[in-house]
């Protein structure tokens, strides 16, 4: 696949050589992908035989006159949810579980919906086919009561089962964008060029996409989509070219996080996040970086430990003398997310960037990237990016 557009010279890429070429180095240190353990996808017949033993047990118990139960780990807390740099936040072997019973007014509603979704999940296996978490959701909307009732249950039986979500043929729809120098081939065969002047939607099924293709020297992640499509308006891509670029549209979704690992294990090329200087900007790229308790079980498929914090900095607002009265003053909420984030086990690691959020939480501000707009409407693409990617200013 050509890629037409012609970004800057080679010499402004030679910092970013020089990082990819640091952390190619660090791979090799670790024995090559040391954040490629767990990627085993599971096949069908393996998972069909993990929901069979759960209905065994299911049996057993019933014949034993004794009230079935789900053991699940338990993913709230952070006694069971162990720390490595080299893949994020992960489940500890031996982890505390918590029981949902048959016999307990408090969880038999949710003992029968897992069983009902496992019964979902059988036969999509069976057949080879794949449904969509709003599938599921509306096969029996009240019984369900919200979307988020069947989100959660599907995460609680890829958990319990220990099998990838995608693996258990649901999948769900992205949210997410793309846009860059990439092209690739999509499971029913589909071309997809990414380099158009539009973004592209996120995959719904990363798994099957293949012939992944491209000269990126960079993936930027972007966290809102505002600041997305200005980019694009802005012709960054192609400025920048080649480089790629991809947003969450705020959280991410399990697809375009898969989609971020997914780019990383192929190309490991440099990846950076531009959030706003806030702590909810922090939390989203950490959940890139090191992952969630809550899909702590499945880590090692979803978390890219190598990503790097480009912008916006708490440090950036001082130094380019970004006026008081476009940032925002830190409500309670803030304060205790960031007092959270600061708590957590990696930011022993991350010594710059736990010094960039000791500024945000001493001045008690913050700041959305809009706020670099006050400089020149062009500021963020024109002056900001290009200098920040060029001289390495990415913590």
């Amino acid at each position: 696949m050509a890629f037409a557009p012609m970004g800057p010279e080679a010499s402004f890429f030679e910092v970013l050589d020089q990082h990819r070429a640091s952390l190619l180095a660090a791979l090799k240190r670790g024995g090559g992908e040391t954040s490629g353990r767990g990627t085993h996808l599971a096949s069908s017949s393996e998972v069909l035989a993990s929901i069979e033993k759960v209905i065994q047990d299911v049996i057993t118990s019933l014949a034993r006159n004794e009230a079935p139960a789900f053991m699940i780990d338990n993913r709230s807390s952070w006694g069971n949810i162990k720390f490595e740099d080299s893949v994020g936040l992960h489940m500890v072997s031996h982890c505390t579980t918590r029981k949902i019973k048959s016999d307990s007014l408090k969880s038999v509603k949710n003992f029968a919906l897992i069983l009902k979704i496992l019964s979902m999940i059988y036969k999509l296996v069976q057949s080879n086919t794949y449904a969509t978490k709003r599938d599921i959701y509306y096969t029996d909307s009240q019984l369900f009561g919200n979307q988020t009732v069947v989100d959660s249950i599907i995460n609680d039986i890829s958990c319990m089962l220990k099998v990838p979500r995608r693996c258990l043929h649901i999948l769900s729809t992205s949210k997410g964008l793309i846009a860059g120098n990439l092209g690739y081939i999509e499971e029913d065969g589909t071309k997809v060029n990414c380099s158009c002047a539009t973004a592209v939607a996120v995959p719904s099924n990363i798994q099957g996409i293949r012939n992944l293709i491209t000269n990126g020297k960079f993936l930027l992640i972007v966290e809102k989509d505002a600041t997305f499509q200005r980019l694009l308006d802005d012709n960054f891509c192609n400025k920048m070219s080649p480089c790629i670029m991809v947003t969450g549209k705020g959280v991410p979704d399990l697809n375009t996080r898969l989609l971020v690992k997914k780019l990383w294990d192929t190309f490991h090329i440099p990846i950076f996040t531009l959030v706003d200087a806030d702590p909810h900007g922090i939390e989203i790229m950490c959940i890139y970086k090191y992952g969630s308790m809550s899909m702590s079980f499945e880590a090692h498929n979803l978390t890219v430990p190598a990503i790097r914090w480009l912008g916006l900095l708490p440090s950036d607002i001082k130094r380019l003398n970004i006026p008081k009265d476009t940032l925002i003053p830190l409500t309670k909420r803030d304060q205790m997310k960031l007092d959270s984030i600061l708590k957590r086990p990696y930011v022993t690691c991350q010594p710059f960037w736990r010094k960039e959020m000791e500024i945000m939480a001493d001045s008690k501000m913050k700041a959305e990237i809009q706020a670099l707009t006050f400089l020149s409407s062009d500021y963020l693409s024109r002056v900001y990016l290009p200098n920040k990617l060029k001289f390495g200013g990415w913590i």
